[in-house]
């Protein structure tokens, strides 16, 4: 038996595993990486984050990725070319992480990565009655298990695709199995480029539901960027100098995406420059300063949060947990205290994971299910277990 697969069955019988998540999102800006330890597996899951960190990209890699990202027309060989560059880039961050952290590549039991995501198509999209529902990750599991020498899980989306879903969010698998409450009626948001939450119902009673909700960062992000030269409105403090153009926010929100059933999908490739600029121009709103754009920006970011929140979660009383890079805009927050006077909204770090380490963790869970676990069934999703296996040699 090949000396990996044979460490791959161990390991499934093992009383604990040595796990490390990546994460490399929509904004682009870096890859977080987090160290976990695992016991268990589905809803008997115990996992310890042993370390976490983020790598920043250089500005010429994010140039890169740009070229390339949620465009329908690109340069394919470039996209061949960084399909193998991603992985060698990810492979060198993860060697560069463990060595800051004092931890021998051998210790590591396997690496789980999600890669860049670079398009996203699911059929409501796209359109074309002959072609199924699809989404691209790039950055080649291989080159990372070459790399650092560590058996490599990834591509995790395609089994979720194959089985008639749209290959996202996957974030509901990972909450199902680490944050279920028997007592709390939880709503676990991301606010990363793109908006999704998890529901989960006290007591696992059904109705759990997982979805995107609309636009997290990326238009934001895309405006500090234009206005101000700077990656993202820190604190949301250019948001707190701004007034809301009520014409452009209502034109912003009239979109079908958002009268369409949960769960659903999107991404930049709806949520970008040129849906906002049709916006400005439907709505007679040009002319809007820079600060009142990115005001009404993020108050359309909260309506659009707000309003998949009041449509997917039935409960009395909620408790929301907010991450992802959106969680640090004091304005985007303030607004949906407002928008959601009933609801708790706390920092995710209060469910004693970083917030900033979350999804890393959750592909790392989903690993330690490839390994040791079987399909995880939420009654929300297909039940499937996701990920593709690559061998150091």
């Amino acid at each position: 038996m090949n000396r990996f697969l044979k460490r791959l069955f161990e390991l499934s019988q093992a009383d604990a595993r040595l796990v490390v998540g990546l994460m490399s999102g929509t904004s682009l800006d870096g890859l977080d990486i987090a160290l976990c330890r695992f016991t268990g597996c589905g809803l008997a899951t115990c996992v310890e984050v042993l370390h976490a960190a983020t790598f920043p990209y250089s500005e010429d890699f994010k140039q890169d990725l740009r070229s390339v990202f949620s465009k329908r027309e690109v340069d394919l060989e470039k996209v061949t070319l960084l399909n193998a560059k991603i992985g060698e880039v990810h492979g060198d961050q993860i060697l560069r992480a463990l060595k800051d952290w004092g931890v021998d590549p051998s210790a590591v039991n396997f690496i789980a990565s999600h890669g860049q995501t670079i398009y996203h198509a699911p059929k409501r999209f796209h359109g074309l009655t002959t072609y199924p529902n699809a989404t691209l990750q790039i950055g080649d599991g291989d080159h990372i298990a070459f790399k650092t020498g560590i058996i490599t899980i990834s591509d995790f989306r395609q089994k979720h695709l194959a089985a008639g879903a749209e290959g996202a969010p996957l974030a509901l698998y990972g909450d199902y199995i680490l944050f279920s409450s028997s007592s709390e009626n939880r709503v676990l948001l991301n606010i990363g480029g793109i908006s999704n939450f998890t529901y989960l119902p006290a007591l696992q009673s059904g109705g759990i539901i997982c979805s995107d909700i609309g636009p997290g960062n990326t238009m934001i992000d895309l405006l500090t960027k234009k206005y101000f030269n700077i990656p993202f409105d820190d604190g949301g403090q250019i948001a707190a100098r701004g007034k809301v153009c009520r014409k452009l926010l209502a034109e912003l929100i009239a979109h079908p995406f958002f009268h369409e059933p949960l769960p659903k999908t999107t991404g930049p490739e709806l949520f970008n420059t040129n849906y906002l600029e049709a916006a400005i121009i439907n709505s007679g709103s040009t002319g809007l300063a820079a600060e009142d754009l990115i005001t009404t920006v993020t108050q359309f970011t909260a309506e659009a949060i707000a309003k998949g929140i009041k449509e997917g979660c039935n409960a009395p009383s909620l408790a929301i947990y907010a991450s992802g890079g959106g969680s640090h805009n004091q304005y985007l927050i303030n607004s949906l205290r407002q928008l959601l006077p009933q609801c708790k909204i706390d920092r995710f770090e209060s469910l004693g994971v970083s917030a900033d380490a979350k999804e890393a963790v959750l592909f790392a869970v989903l690993a330690n299910e490839t390994v040791c676990g079987s399909k995880v069934d939420t009654g929300a999703g297909p039940a499937v277990t996701m990920g593709k296996i690559s061998l150091p040699d």
